[in-house]
């Protein structure tokens, strides 16, 4: 979940480390450092807090040199502190490493290196001693040169040569999930990376050459990347770079060229990222479903899925697995592909797949969802259920990330970068792909033409019906400030919105801080309305459906014990609730499979501005960060 950038050119790296860290800043931001090698030392900043202090601290000491590293920190081992800041480095103070991921075993790492004499540690964290592991292991193969009659003194090559060895020597001992970068102040312009379950980016340029966590961070350097896989170890030098393997092999790699310019990663006129990808949802659904609907056949086209028709009318099971956003995205999945396409169909937490023996049949097919690509929890799932042999698919918005290479097929969003932690335009893309496959599904089976038509109209008249619940935002404003003193909310909903209501629950916890919960509305009466008082207020996602009845009665409970209702409806729903809601909020009528695509933004936007009502880093939530790549 950290920011890794590195770079070696031509140009003054200071500035680039320090632009591409702030780019990365919503992979963590406890903390941040960089390590810049100018002649024969390493000139080092970092300190505890955000980004811009690292930046006032370069500003009063500016490190020079054409080549460094730099990291911006989500603490897993040890307190957001200096001390755990990183680069960190090896028991010499002369290689300096920054890691994303977590070492597992770095206790037993480290009591060995203390048993071999090396107690100069200075931090909490699993990351110094893979420096500390990495230092010794160079330093051992640096005691006699035998090239050179006994003498110590190694060739630059040979320097370079032994670095990588080190590297690869090391992190064949390490248990866990790496992607790392490291300079030594002997070896001039040169970086080593590496990555195991944590994603890292080659970026490269005209005779310089750049490493990352997140493409975007060196987007505006170059557009020109390779994504490296799990295993690989790359060197890297201005001109050039060689990508092997830990185990000491020749690496395969492929130059890809960034879909998204400079341009798309920035805030514009907006004061968020989140607020700003809120707006862009109209864009990023069309785009879902861009070039996937046949009305010749009145089905979806998904290509990607790799799978014959005959192939797909054989699946006797779905199980969608996902986490967080992703996971409410594929609740509502659950609901979709089983009333299209009537195929059972189950929701498994990723972080649980992988570690339980789930009962499937040969005929289950497998859907991970992920916006990054890169989640470690889904991911391990999609690796269990490849392992088990179970055809595999996966939805995610990066198509150069893991989970699109590991794969069998899958369909790509297409929504363009997202860059605030919570993920709002990401779950409506999950949501639209998710429609489509079960359409496609469904019109396999017992789904009419005339079915097919409602629905893929239903789909392209969502765009244009987002652009009208947008409008919404200054309402859903005036409602977060009459609410912006209470301690927190309650969510409800039925079929196709009760994920909706666990999805805006999660929102509000997310950027508020404030306790929410999400329920089926049903499940008030067993428990959940003891809850129920004048100060929490109750957000009932409502439309007029064929549940509207018994929304409604859920509703007058609430009101029967003085609890504030706001109600999300559509149609004739807004008559009904007058009596009955506090605040109402209309969205347009639509059929109750495309609802929750329109349900979710109201919420999205009331937690938005309840966030910036209470003073919140919207973009940035304690404790959080973006991309999950660890468990």
């Amino acid at each position: 979940m950290c920011g890794i950038v590195g770079y070696v050119g031509r140009s003054e790296a200071a500035p680039i480390l320090l632009d591409g860290l702030r780019r990365l800043e919503y992979r963590g931001y406890d903390s941040a450092g960089v390590a810049i090698v100018d002649g024969d030392k390493v000139e080092t900043r970092k300190c505890a807090g955000r980004i811009a202090e690292l930046g006032k601290l370069m500003a009063e000491r500016p490190p020079t040199g054409t080549f460094g590293i730099s990291h911006t920190r989500w603490a897993t081992h040890g307190k957001p502190t200096d001390q755990n800041a990183h680069p960190h480095f090896d028991a010499t103070g002369r290689l300096a490493l920054v890691h994303n991921g977590v070492i597992e075993n770095y206790q037993a790492l480290k009591d060995q290196l203390i048993r071999d004499g090396d107690r100069n540690f200075s931090s909490d964290t699993d990351t110094e001693v893979l420096a500390h592991l990495i230092g010794k292991l160079y330093d051992a193969s640096m005691a006699v040169d035998p090239g050179s009659n006994g003498k110590t003194k190694a060739s630059l090559p040979n320097k370079k040569g032994r670095l990588v060895e080190a590297v690869r020597t090391a992190l064949r001992q390490v248990i866990g999930t790496y992607g790392i970068a490291l300079v030594h102040q002997d070896i001039p312009d040169f970086i080593v990376g590496a990555r195991r379950g944590s994603p890292l980016v080659l970026g490269v340029g005209k005779d310089e050459n750049f490493l990352a966590s997140d493409v975007s961070a060196i987007v505006a350097y170059t557009r020109d990347a390779v994504y490296l896989n799990d295993f690989d170890v790359v060197a890297v030098e201005r001109d050039k770079f060689e990508i092997s393997s830990v185990a000491g092999e020749a690496g395969n790699y492929q130059l890809s060229k960034v879909e998204f310019t400079d341009a798309d990663i920035k805030k514009g006129d907006y004061p968020y990222y989140m607020l700003k990808e809120i707006f862009e949802q109209p864009g990023s659904v069309r785009d879902a479903m861009r070039g996937r609907l046949s009305h010749e056949e009145c089905t979806a086209k998904l290509g990607g899925l790799n799978m014959s028709p005959a192939q797909l009318r054989d699946v006797g099971r779905v199980v969608l697995t996902g986490c967080g956003t992703a996971l409410h995205a594929a609740m509502i999945g659950e609901y979709l592909i089983e009333q299209l396409a009537q195929i059972p169909t189950e929701v498994e937490y990723a972080s649980e797949f992988r570690h339980r023996n789930t009962p499937m049949t040969r005929d289950t097919l497998v859907l991970a969802i992920s916006q990054s690509g890169e989640t470690a929890d889904t991911l391990g799932a999609l690796r269990e259920s490849r392992r088990k042999g179970y055809r595999t698919l996966g939805i995610c918005n990066n198509v150069a990330s893991t989970i699109a290479r590991e794969s069998d097929g899958g369909v790509y969003m297409h929504a363009g970068p997202e860059i605030g932690v919570a993920a709002t335009k990401s779950f409506t893309s999950q949501v639209a792909i998710l429609t489509a496959i079960g359409l496609l599904l469904g019109r396999m089976r017992h789904l009419s033409t005339s079915e097919g038509t409602r629905i893929i109209d239903a789909l392209e008249a969502l765009p244009d019906q987002i652009e009208q619940v947008l409008k919404l935002s200054d309402q859903m404003k005036a409602i977060a400030r009459k609410y912006a003193s209470v301690n927190g909310m309650l969510f409800f909903g039925r079929q196709f919105n009760f994920p909706i209501a666990l999805e805006a629950a999660l929102k509000m916890k997310e950027i508020t801080y404030l306790f929410a919960e999400g329920h089926p509305s049903a499940e008030l009466k067993h428990g959940i309305i003891a809850l129920v008082r004048p100060d929490l207020p109750s957000v009932f996602i409502t439309p007029d459906d064929a549940v509207f009845s018994k929304n409604l009665n859920n509703i007058e409970q609430v009101r029967a014990r003085k609890g504030p209702v706001i109600a999300i409806t559509s149609g004739t729903g807004a008559d009904r609730l007058a009596k009955i809601a506090d605040d109402i909020v209309t969205i347009p009528a639509v059929p109750d499979y495309v609802s929750p695509i329109l349900t979710v933004i109201p919420l999205q936007l009331l937690a938005y501005h309840l966030a910036v009502e209470l003073g919140r880093d919207v973009d940035k939530p304690r404790n959080l960060a973006k991309s999950v790549t660890v468990e």
